[in-house]
């Protein structure tokens, strides 16, 4: 009897099964709500142990999320507790729907929600743990990148909308003032260890922001060249 010749190669089924996993693998979707789960976890560690004395480990038990789970999101604890500042920066923020009173003083105080004293403690406690944060590599070449970046990118559109309604200078650099507002709140919640509080806000942009804003002037620089 004349033997069958299979011309399939071998491992064939192998193969596609192979592919049709990393097919799966590329196609599945990132679950944010982990990632928030993992930040907000990061962040009670933070308040509870400081950076120094907080584990990935202490994250990922705190978290319910494995070990892979973290290493594949933040290859370091500086990584994550830099995003975790970030996401606790943008819960304190009304982003979804920005206020619209027609001053640009008030508007820029009311992006910051109100908080109560259990969420002021705990911010005041992950700020006075971070201890050796700031004195990383990854740090010092990153600095607080990302940390605000929602916030600045909200301020900017308030001040848009303002200087669009003549509100405030045509002339003024409101990425120069965002910068400000953000450098100042990263100033005083990361070395100096404070909260950016509303009455603290409203002295910077009385006293500084908003009078350089409203009379800024046509650069000049190139005047004496």
């Amino acid at each position: 009897m004349k033997k069958v010749q299979n011309n399939e190669p071998a491992g064939g089924d192998e193969s596609e099964n192979t592919a049709e996993k990393t097919k799966q693998k590329v196609g599945r979707k990132r679950d944010h709500t982990r990632d928030e789960k993992i930040l907000e976890a990061a962040i009670d560690m933070l308040a509870e142990s400081s950076f120094d004395g907080m584990t990935m480990d202490s994250v990922a038990a705190r978290a319910k999320a494995s070990k892979a789970t973290m290493y594949r999101r933040w290859s370091s604890k500086v990584e994550l507790v830099r995003d975790a500042l970030g996401w606790m920066n943008r819960s304190h923020l009304d982003l979804e729907n920005l206020p619209d009173t027609g001053n640009l003083r008030e508007d820029l105080l009311l992006l910051i929600k109100p908080q109560s004293m259990a969420e002021e403690e705990r911010k005041f406690r992950v700020l006075a743990g971070l201890g050796s944060f700031l004195q990383h590599s990854e740090m010092s070449e990153a600095g607080a990148a990302g940390i605000f970046d929602d916030w600045a990118d909200a301020n900017l559109r308030l001040m848009k909308r303002a200087a669009a309604r003549g509100k405030i200078s045509e002339h003024a650099d409101l990425e120069l003032a965002c910068r400000v507002i953000t450098s100042t709140s990263a100033f005083r919640g990361l070395v100096e260890r404070k909260p950016f509080e509303k009455a603290f806000y409203a002295a910077l942009l009385d006293g500084l922001l908003l009078p350089a804003l409203k009379n800024a002037a046509a650069d000049s620089t190139g005047a004496d060249n």
